[in-house]
């Protein structure tokens, strides 16, 4: 009897190893909605098509679409097309896209159609034309029309690979990498996306702006234009001088070089036509004498060269009485 029931026990055993060995190691609950559903429902080998604000949930992976098929062993392939949002729920991934193919024993899914990727974990975002994904090894492949951000950077090339686990960003073909105004060149691009550390090879270019020496430069021509602010000897620029040195004009010519046309001097030193010279208070004036007085005397003269000789000897012994010869 105990050699019977040892055998039972052997036997159950076996039985339950080979059960376990056909179950697929992978699978999951699969959750789904749409507006219409076409297909055979409740066999796994078959068809489905999902229509219509169409949503399927796995473990692992969130998707919504215009339409969803699944189709293979166990729903094995999932295809969603049309305004495809989603979410790989394991890798904090979230992306938009206009088709997507998912493999569920893989656990890769590729993404086409301006596809935009965002690891919100890391802070990446990535857009392209095609993206594929491998959720196993957290690896994003990446081409065509690809740019990439990060913090400040700003990244493009023809091909790239992004390692999410050991944040490496690895670029090749024309690829550039900018960090606000800094530009870097090459054909092939190493960012290590925590350290920032960059690594060029083939064809390398690039530009760098100083920012301390522009600091500098900018702080220098803010001092100068203080300094000419806060200076009141310097001219205003209209090339006249600003009047910190000007007389009050109280005994200056008014620098127009000009008589009035009176005869008369404005006051500032020159003869007023009365004959006499007047000297501003402030004595100022010039003292010598002034072009009307000389020319005062010079008509003097030629008058008593001119005059009748009763007239000159009167002139000449102060304007005594002629003689009683007559």
């Amino acid at each position: 009897m105990r050699r019977a029931g040892s055998k039972t026990r052997i036997i159950v055993l076996l039985i339950l190893y080979v059960v376990a060995s056909m179950l697929p190691a992978w699978s999951e609950r699969i959750t789904f909605s749409a507006n219409s559903m076409t297909g055979t429902a409740g066999n796994s080998s078959d068809t489905t098509t999902l229509s219509g604000s169409a949503y399927v949930l796995t473990s692992s992976m969130e998707i919504a679409a215009d339409s969803i098929t699944m189709s293979g062993k166990n729903f094995r392939y999932i295809e969603a097309d049309g305004n495809i949002t989603g979410k790989n729920i394991e890798a904090n991934m979230e992306f938009t896209c206009g088709r997507l193919s998912y493999d569920r024993e893989t656990k890769i899914a590729t993404l086409k159609d301006n596809v935009h990727l965002a690891d919100t974990e890391n802070g990446v975002s990535v857009d392209a034309q095609l993206i594929e994904y491998n959720q196993n090894t957290d690896i994003a492949r990446i081409q065509i029309g690809i740019t990439i951000k990060q913090k400040d950077n700003v990244c493009s090339s023809a091909y790239a690979v992004y390692r999410k686990k050991n944040q490496m960003l690895e670029m090749s073909g024309n690829s550039q990498i900018t960090q606000g105004e800094d530009t870097f060149r090459a054909q092939e691009i190493t960012l290590n996306l925590d350290t920032q550390e960059i690594r060029l090879d083939g064809r390398v270019k690039g530009s760098v702006v100083d920012d301390k020496s522009a600091d500098q430069d900018t702080g220098i021509k803010k001092d100068s234009a203080a300094r000419d602010e806060s200076d009141p000897s310097k001219d205003d620029g209209s090339g006249k001088d600003d009047g910190s040195g000007k007389d009050d004009g109280s005994g200056k010519n008014d620098g127009s070089g000009k008589n009035d046309g009176s005869g008369k001097n404005d006051g500032s030193g020159k003869n007023d036509g009365s004959g006499k010279n007047e000297v501003p208070a402030d004595g100022t004036a010039s003292l010598g004498k002034s072009p009307d007085a000389g020319q005062g005397k010079a008509a003097s003269g030629a008058e008593g060269a001119n005059a009748p000789p009763d007239t000159l000897s009167r002139a000449k012994t102060g304007g005594g009485k002629r003689g009683t010869d007559d």
